[in-house]
């Protein structure tokens, strides 16, 4: 069922559960302080049945109350409570946030207590759930909230702030408006053709959906970047046994992560490190060495190795520059696409017997960096060309990056739409054909707002929260 935000069906309502006052714990347990939340009407009854404080005849919003927890009569723990009333709160309901000591005891003890007065758990994601459907922040600015507790650089904390502010949701809203008011437009001179001439009505159409499609379409050419910086470039090192492989994963890392040997065949399986390069995370793979071979165990990894090629943002394809190389025996298992390849010509420091001239040839010179991982010479390089290969300087500056990938299908999905309309009004068709693809574009934005969503994405998109969120 799609529906809107605005839940006016009772139905939906009771299954949501906004009567209900909830509480979860909004920092880990175990630290020196954890913070309970309550966030629903009865936050205040419940606090006060287990928390006395001087005006709690007459609680004052955003301030924060000393005192004790008890049980009864048995002290439980010495707190500070903040009470924040309706509206002007993250759920737009009433909450309170209990700072207590971190200790396990402590924590449960607390939250069995407010379980016994009223409150229920919480499920994960339920209080910024919560603030999505009482209108507080829009569908993008929730998946935000995440983004920001999983951000790993500041570029992708700054990214994740941004959407959280509200500008991915606006510019998309204002698209969404726009399209409202063509089916409006087309509304119109359907039940009223005697009032419109249809040539003029689809000309205006037509130049409203490029317009719309223009900024959809500038959206899209910096969502790679986008997506690069909320979850990081997946790269591979690929080549023949004993060119450096795990040498240059070390250096990339600047620690001995993989066992490096002079012997054939060391590596036989997939080793996986994160890496940060300036504003960006690599989850790179060292892989078997590629070569024909009859051991079985050996084999597997080199099969293994290609898969990993094929499926990597970034293939780091390297060679021993002090020996003469069969190119076919690496480089054309692969991948036939080099758009993504590097090629690391490693072992710099020893004297060069490879054909350099036949990797410009069909790399380019742009793509090949020389090396020597054992002595960490020409590291930096490599790590610049790679920051230069996926992130451009102007579009990670600016404020309009998508990150998301469910938030970039969609988008391009309304490009679609909006395209199909577009050739639908050069071929002559009618605009009430035109609605449907106007329709479409509008229901793919409005998935990413919330304007139009339906209940499983709702909570696929909750259940990836932590408790306390």
């Amino acid at each position: 069922m799609i529906h809107n935000r605005d839940f006016e069906n009772e139905e939906m309502l009771a299954m949501i559960n906004l009567n209900d006052t909830i509480v979860g714990v909004s920092a880990p347990v175990g630290g020196s302080i954890s913070i309970i939340r309550l966030s629903g009407e009865d936050s205040l009854p419940i606090l006060k049945k287990v928390f006395a404080w001087k005006d709690a005849a007459n609680p004052q919003s955003h301030r924060i109350y000393y005192g004790w927890i008890f049980d009864g009569d048995k002290q439980i723990d010495e707190v500070l409570v903040s009470i924040m009333l309706a509206p002007k709160t993250f759920t737009k309901e009433n909450v309170v946030e209990i700072n207590c000591h971190g200790g396990t005891f402590a924590v449960q003890k607390i939250l069995a207590l407010l379980v016994k007065h009223g409150a229920r758990l919480a499920t994960p994601g339920e209080f910024t759930k919560r603030a999505f459907l009482n209108g507080r922040i829009d569908l993008s600015q929730a998946e935000a909230v995440m983004d920001i507790i999983n951000a790993k650089s500041e570029l992708s904390h700054k990214t994740a702030l941004d959407q959280l502010q509200g500008r991915l949701g606006s510019l998309l809203n204002d698209s969404c408006n726009a399209l409202v008011l063509l089916l409006a437009r087309i509304e119109m001179a359907i039940d009223y053709p005697e009032h419109e001439e249809a040539d003029i009505v689809a000309d205006e159409i037509r130049a409203k959906l490029i317009e719309v499609s223009l900024e959809l379409d500038r959206l899209l050419k910096v969502a790679k970047s986008g997506k690069i910086i909320r979850e990081g470039i997946k790269a591979a090192i690929i080549g023949e046994p004993n060119v450096g492989k795990s040498s240059l994963l070390n250096a990339l890392a600047y620690e001995d992560r993989a066992i490096v040997t002079h012997i054939p065949g060391t590596t036989r399986d997939v080793l996986r490190e994160t890496i940060k390069i300036g504003e960006i995370f690599l989850e790179i793979s060292d892989t078997a060495g590629i070569r024909d071979t009859d051991d079985v165990v050996e084999s597997q990894g080199v099969a293994r190795s290609v898969l990993e090629s094929l499926r990597a943002d970034l293939v780091l394809l390297v060679f021993d520059g002090s020996r003469h190389i069969s190119f076919e025996s690496v480089a054309e298992l692969v991948s036939e696409d080099w758009s993504n390849v590097l090629v690391v010509i490693n072992k710099s420091d020893l004297e060069q017997k490879i054909d350099k001239a036949m990797l410009e040839n069909k790399f380019g010179t742009q793509a090949i960096v020389e090396i020597s991982a054992k002595d960490f010479l020409g590291i930096d390089i490599l790590c610049g060309k790679i920051q230069h290969m996926f992130l451009n300087e102007e579009l990670v500056c600016g404020d309009d990056l998508v990150t998301n990938t469910r938030h970039i299908a969609l988008i391009d999905t309304a490009c679609d739409s909006l395209a199909s309309g577009i050739r639908a009004i050069d071929a002559g068709l009618g605009i009430d054909f035109i609605a449907i693809d106007i329709q479409t574009a509008y229901a793919a934005l409005g998935e990413i707002t919330g304007i139009v969503v339906n209940d499983e994405l709702i909570e696929t998109i909750f259940s990836e929260f932590c408790l306390g969120k």
